[in-house]
């Protein structure tokens, strides 16, 4: 439910935007909503879950003000698809990225793949740091299910669920260890999860940097298409 004075996410309720237009959003209104915080128009998930926020699609100067209120003076907002920002917060960053989707993509089970649990939070911290998939805090396994491939007992690769909007989920933090690429294994796990994903009839999606080709092209192959290009911003909250 939105709070009293709040916005609807998508503008005109009469004229609905899908889901993935505004993922975060949708999500955090959804199947995500225990792990919302809010402020007005202004959500974000949890900071040890994840760091993405969201905003009505064209935001307004009020809704800013609530994403600042949200994150408090000199605090971080990332949000995804918004192409316009206030002139007064610090750009962190600004990656041009596309959003594909797999309503047919290729999805397999894959028998060497096994469940991460908290347990493994630790290693998939340091799997991360090593590769450097995207955002991936203490907390963010328990948006989905993460699948790893482990050799002489050391997790090497692994693959999850992220965003989660009605109907759909997101894909992430598809990484391989240096030293094992080369040899499939984010494929593996890519159609390991694709598979959870279809099993639950939803439709499988992610996201990725538009310079990152390689990663792009994989996912052509395994039966994704470009939906949308959109930009991932890091912006910081003026100080007090």
């Amino acid at each position: 439910m939105l709070e009293a004075g709040a916005k609807p996410p998508y503008g005109d309720p009469e004229t609905p935007q899908h889901p993935l237009d505004n993922p975060v959003h949708s999500s955090l209104d959804g199947p995500h909503a225990a792990f919302a915080e809010r402020h007005g128009s202004a959500v974000r998930y949890s900071p040890d879950v994840s760091p993405f926020g969201a905003l009505p699609i064209e935001p307004s100067a009020s809704d800013w003000a609530d994403a600042a209120t949200l994150a408090g003076p000199g605090g971080q907002f990332i949000v995804a698809g918004v192409s316009s920002f206030p002139e007064d917060w610090e750009r962190i960053f600004t990656i041009p990225g596309v959003q594909l989707v797999g309503a047919a993509a290729s999805g397999q089970p894959d028998p060497e793949t096994v469940v991460l649990t908290p347990a493994d939070v630790p290693e998939m911290l340091e799997l991360v740091a090593r590769t450097e998939p995207g955002p991936f805090a203490s907390r963010t396994i328990e948006l989905g299910t993460y699948l790893g491939i482990r050799r002489d007992g050391r997790l090497i690769a692994m693959a999850g669920e992220r965003m989660h909007p009605p109907g759909h989920t997101e894909i992430s933090a598809v990484c391989t260890d240096p030293d094992h690429r080369g040899h499939g294994l984010a494929t593996r796990l890519v159609r390991a999860v694709i598979a959870g994903i279809h099993a639950r009839g939803e439709t499988p999606f992610l996201h990725a940097a538009a310079s990152n080709i390689t990663a792009i092209r994989l996912y052509e192959s395994l039966g994704f298409h470009l939906r949308r290009e959109l930009v991932f911003a890091a912006l910081r909250v003026p100080p007090a």
